[in-house]
């Protein structure tokens, strides 16, 4: 790994990548993950959790996070990485805080069901339901419908783009403020020249995508495949779009190519190519590299929520 011109900053996970074998083993490593306990002690923020429906009915949870002393009607559902095997790591929550307190708004943290035990579509299924019940519950939320945005890193980042698809095409009258794309995995055909470049990448690479995708399409009869490779489906009249690559990372020509779709459609996107960087970089949090560019996202969301 160390072939590759990663920036110091980020040892030792420059130097990392997850021991993953099969799906079933992704799984199960998965399932250990907890929620950082900071969660509930947190003095900034206040912190709680509700229990939802899910995709046909089935509970799943959300922490709805929110600045203590800002008052703030903006709202961000976000998507977890983890390739969808994953339950949100600390560096997961630790962003959504800075989005919170800095943005500032309320952040919907969404706990979907994980792969391989729940494969697309319980994923996007879950998202969307959960962007659903945050709509539906705008005025107890204290959140204008007006400014409720996604955002997502990674298999997250594949969730956002596909449930403002899903929107989109059913008609269900839902105005999402703009999506938050980071280092996101839009292309299940895996073929594009980072893919084949980058198969031993640190933290991620295309090697253990092929996994993740055996794990989470389970099969090619797929109805709706489109929501599971969202650069297939059809762009136009999506929300405008922050995209984050990192760049020795085998799904960087996910994020350019998805970006020059939209900007084709005519949907206004702002790309931010970091350097020296690997996928899932920002769980350094201290990097400088890392503090860039959640500044970068952050100063988009201000932005966008004006």
């Amino acid at each position: 790994m160390a072939k590759y011109p990663i920036k110091k900053e980020f040892f030792p996970f420059s130097m990392f990548a997850p021991p993953i074998r099969s799906p079933e083993m992704a799984g199960r490593m998965g399932e250990m993950m907890k929620p950082p306990k900071w969660l509930w002690k947190d003095k900034e923020m206040a912190v709680c959790r509700e229990t939802i429906c899910g995709y046909k009915d089935e509970p799943i949870e959300i922490f709805i996070m929110e600045p203590r002393r800002k008052n703030t009607d903006n709202c961000l559902v976000y998507f977890h990485g983890g390739g969808f095997f994953f339950e949100g790591a600390g560096y997961h929550y630790s962003n959504a805080k800075a989005y919170a307190l800095a943005t500032p708004c309320k952040v919907i943290f969404v706990q979907y069901r994980l792969a391989p035990k729940n494969p697309f579509p319980v994923p996007p299924e879950d998202c969307l339901a959960a962007l659903q019940w945050t709509w539906d519950n705008a005025d107890n939320l204290g959140i204008s419908r007006e400014k409720i945005a996604l955002g997502g890193d990674s298999a997250g980042g594949n969730l956002t783009a596909a449930v403002t698809q899903m929107v989109r095409d059913r008609g269900l009258g839902i105005n999402i403020k703009f999506q938050l794309l980071i280092y996101p995995f839009v292309d299940q055909s895996m073929d594009t020249e980072s893919n084949r470049k980058y198969t031993d990448t640190p933290m991620w690479n295309s090697s253990l995508s092929k996994y993740m995708a055996g794990g989470y399409l389970q099969g090619s009869d797929i109805e709706n495949y489109v929501y599971a490779s969202p650069i297939e489906g059809d762009c136009s009249g999506l929300p405008p779009a922050y995209i984050e690559t990192a760049e020795f990372d085998c799904l960087h020509d996910d994020g350019i190519n998805y970006g020059r779709k939209l900007a084709e459609a005519g949907v206004p996107v702002e790309l931010n190519e970091t350097r020296g960087t690997m996928h899932g970089f920002d769980i350094v949090q201290k990097a400088p590299t890392t503090r860039a560019a959640v500044a970068a996202r952050i100063e988009y969301m201000k932005k966008m929520f004006g």
